[in-house]
């Protein structure tokens, strides 16, 4: 690969077959599922050629689209509780409400998948959840304004704790989730939503995803139960013990930050291989990205002491895992990616101002959150080159989501007019249930 060239010379000892083999079996990885994904005889030996490739075929294949299946996904963990990706989403309704001349506009309007972990699970669920009159409960600004104001009820910060976020209590944060949502479940939601959890009973991650609570009563779940579940205390003494609607399958679930950080690649994966719902969708080029993260680590360079402690240690890997999605995917998508991807993240700069100079003196102080995550989306946009870390681009991140919501407009101008449907979802009635268990149909019994 090119950019293993980079990396200092590996020396000729015991270890170099060892080295050769990740070599090869990353040479194999990257031309079968970033670099050709749709050949079936890869070429291990010149990954540039095979990338020319993909470009070539996303040319031919975006001159015939029929359009694009739109995805966000809102990352968990970091330095925010949820609060950046919050005002960043915003920003990108109040973008689309003045690009579409539709000052109702929401955010669900323009979305066909969302995908959220942990706080990013939670504010999925807000902005998807159909509410009495048909539409979401939550405009992106609603959304940002109850994280701001509850977020010490849902969470607190702890030295000890998994990125930094730890639920206070499992109980009080379902009594404020079930004044949220009420009896509403996943089939209840507009669009398809994927919020990752693990089970600790099964020692495996769990996706809640509407397309599966739609097929069986089993995979239904109360939204209030959701949240609770992928924002759980990531220890076995905060579990979050749940049923689903039909009382037949138990989880007991810890913060979806362990399973999967950044869910992007979940969300991706679950749009191309659903083809009863995503017909038309055939490869990367027929998707519009949105990924939003969380805030930036601080335990980069000269920042982690020489015996860090498990839970940062633990941090620090969740975070990196978010950072290898982002690169993966971004590479994943070619040529295209400056078009139908995007990811809105903190580059590391610290904001100098008093406030943040005052929030150094005790950590329990109250943090002006709001005024960091306005200086991270005004901060200079990121890219990721896979394996080879990241590079700052000349846009801000609020100038990326103002064009981003031109690609988002077009594509809902572009359905209005089109014969053959991008998306086929399955839909409830327009009004939410005041009760799951009168849903429950035949099929449980079975």
């Amino acid at each position: 690969m090119a950019a293993l060239s980079t990396l200092p010379q590996l020396n000729m000892d015991s270890s170099y077959g060892v080295d050769k083999l990740t070599y090869e079996i990353f040479s194999i990885l990257e031309n079968k599922f970033l670099f050709g994904y749709g050949d079936p005889n890869p070429k291990v030996s010149n990954p540039e050629k095979s990338h020319g490739n993909l470009i070539s075929s996303t040319n031919r294949s975006a001159a015939g689209s029929n359009g694009k299946v739109r995805i966000l996904s809102i990352d968990g963990g970091g330095t925010t509780d949820g609060i950046l990706a919050a005002d960043s989403l915003s920003r990108l309704e109040a973008s689309l409400r003045l690009k579409s001349g539709n000052p109702s506009a929401v955010i669900a309007d323009y979305f066909d998948v969302v995908a959220g972990s942990g706080a990013g699970g939670i504010l999925a669920a807000m902005l998807f959840t159909r509410g009495r009159d048909g539409g979401p409960l939550f405009t992106a600004e609603e959304a940002l304004k109850f994280l701001v104001k509850n977020r010490r009820k849902i969470f607190r910060s702890s030295p000890a704790g998994f990125f930094r976020r730890v639920l206070r209590s499992s109980a009080t944060a379902d009594k404020l989730f079930g004044k949220v949502f009420g009896d509403s479940t996943l089939r209840d939601t507009l669009k398809s939503v994927l919020i990752p959890c693990y089970d600790l009973s099964t020692g495996a991650p769990f996706l809640f995803s509407r397309a599966d609570a739609f097929e069986m009563d089993g995979y239904d779940f109360k939204m209030r139960d959701v949240c609770t579940a992928t924002s759980a205390d990531p220890t076995a003494a905060g579990a979050f013990e749940m049923r689903s609607v039909d009382q037949r399958t138990k989880i007991l679930a810890v913060d979806g930050g362990i399973a999967m950080n950044n869910p992007t690649s979940a969300a991706i994966t679950h749009v191309l291989n659903n083809k009863q719902e995503f017909p038309l969708c055939n490869g990367v080029e027929d998707l519009l990205v949105v990924s939003l993260g969380n805030g930036e680590s601080e335990f980069g360079a000269g920042n982690v002491t020489s015996s860090p402690t498990a839970a940062r240690l633990l941090r620090i890997a969740g975070e990196g895992a978010s950072d290898l999605v982002d690169q993966a995917v971004s590479m994943a998508f070619g040529d295209c990616r400056t078009t139908n991807y995007i990811r809105i993240q903190g580059n590391g700069i610290k904001s100098n101002n008093n406030n943040s100079e005052k929030a150094k003196i005790s950590n329990k102080k109250k943090i002006d959150m709001l005024r960091e995550t306005e200086f991270m989306l005004t901060q200079n946009n990121v890219e990721s080159v896979l394996f080879q870390g990241k590079r700052i681009v000349g846009s801000s991140n609020v100038e990326k989501i103002d064009v981003f919501a031109s690609e988002l407009v077009k594509e809902q101008e572009r359905r209005k007019t089109s014969f053959l449907p991008m998306v086929a979802l399955k839909q409830m009635s327009p009004s939410p249930r005041t009760s799951s268990a009168t849903t429950l149909s035949s099929l449980s019994s079975t």
